[in-house]
């Protein structure tokens, strides 16, 4: 799902973050409620808050970004067993889009398939968190709450369990108007908790400072790409849409037909980042050590690239995604929750980090890559 913001697991308020006040003259003294992600006594789960809007979700979130149309055919049917596999393992907590071609409509057939087949405390458990990206046009009531309105239709719920939104153009402001909408649906009983994705540190400030209660923004966060951990904290893309993997090991993708072919979106994508942040050759050497603490721990590679993300500062959960039908990592994802990253393996891992670029020079705040030409 969803990160957690920079002021969660210690509490911080906002006025610890400091800010280009001249760039946000909107911005002068904050006095705004903590942004919280607090822990549950079971260590799956963690509970986000902000005031009196909260969200009980596991720490390991299903992302169906896959089903958007890049990775391949979806079968309606297989997707739907998958993501009741899923449930059953304890991994309950699945993250979609408007934009992912049927993720909500998948969720609608399994939400009620849990309904007919499953206990009562299965179905307490599930969540759905999807996503709103809409164009930009005029943020009119109405407009908003047809949009919600066929989210909630899809997903089949009376209420959103969250609803996490996204904003191309920071100059047009009607982000603000939009949100403020979706508060209102949110008080009418239609979303249960307001949050965001892709949203800058900047932004963020604005937006709460407007009295909007999200209790948590999604952005992208791995071991090359830590921009969250300078402003902000999060969950997203955990595992680099595979390239932290021992599929990647010791491969030379510069040879014809040498390696794995980067052929999914998310691959392409974090090979950027690769690039920006130091190069296959570095890269490389960051494979090689997450493989010596996955050999000590009897884990795999993604298991300690999810584990070590989900021990920093402010993070809530993380989003791994999924394959369904076609392939499945609930034995890794499981295997998160009981592993512990002892001094020796952070310290290794942080040595490698040290070696990469700053991209937070280089690209700039959380979000904008989404959002440079």
């Amino acid at each position: 799902m969803t990160e957690l913001l920079n002021y969660s697991f210690s509490k911080f308020t906002l006025n610890s973050i400091k800010i280009n006040t001249k760039r946000v003259p909107q911005i002068r003294r904050l006095s705004l409620r903590p942004i919280q992600c607090v822990a549950t006594e079971d260590k799956r789960r963690v509970v986000v808050k902000n005031g009196k809007d909260s969200l009980d979700i596991c720490r390991v979130v299903n992302g169906m970004w896959q089903t958007s149309g890049g990775w391949g055919r979806i079968e309606r049917d297989s997707a739907v067993d998958a993501m009741l596999k899923y449930a059953d393992s304890g991994l309950t907590t699945f993250d979609m889009a408007d934009i992912y071609g049927p993720a909500e409509d998948l969720y609608g057939i399994f939400i009620n398939r849990v309904r007919r087949e499953r206990p009562p405390e299965l179905l307490e458990s599930v969540k759905g968190l999807t996503k709103w990206v809409p164009p930009p046009v005029k943020m009119t009531s109405s407009y908003v709450r047809e949009s919600i309105n066929v989210s909630r239709k899809r997903m089949d719920v009376e209420a959103l369990d969250m609803l996490q939104f996204h904003w191309w153009d920071y100059s047009n402001t009607g982000y603000i108007d939009a949100l403020k909408h979706l508060t209102d649906l949110k008080e009418e009983g239609k979303i249960k908790t307001v949050a965001l994705t892709n949203f800058d540190t900047e932004r963020l400030h604005i937006i709460l400072e407007n009295g909007i209660p999200v209790v948590s923004n999604q952005v992208q966060h791995s071991l090359v790409d830590m921009r969250p951990q300078q402003k902000m904290a999060e969950l997203y893309g955990t595992v680099m849409g595979g390239l932290l993997s021992e599929k990647f090991l010791d491969t030379n993708i510069s040879i014809p037909f040498a390696g794995p072919p980067l052929n999914t979106p998310s691959l392409q994508k974090y090979k950027r980042m690769v690039d920006a942040w130091g190069g296959w050759s570095l890269f490389q050497t960051l494979l090689q050590t997450l493989k010596k603490v996955a050999t000590k721990h009897g884990v795999s590679i993604p298991t300690v690239a999810v584990k070590y993300i989900l021990d920093q500062p402010a993070v809530a959960g993380s989003m791994v995604g999924v394959r369904l039908g076609l392939s499945e990592h609930i034995k890794d994802a499981n295997a998160v929750f009981s592993l512990v990253l002892d001094e020796e393996d952070v310290n290794s891992i942080r040595e490698v980090q040290k070696k990469g670029k700053d991209l937070m020079r280089i690209i700039g705040d959380c979000g904008d890559e989404y959002r440079r030409a």
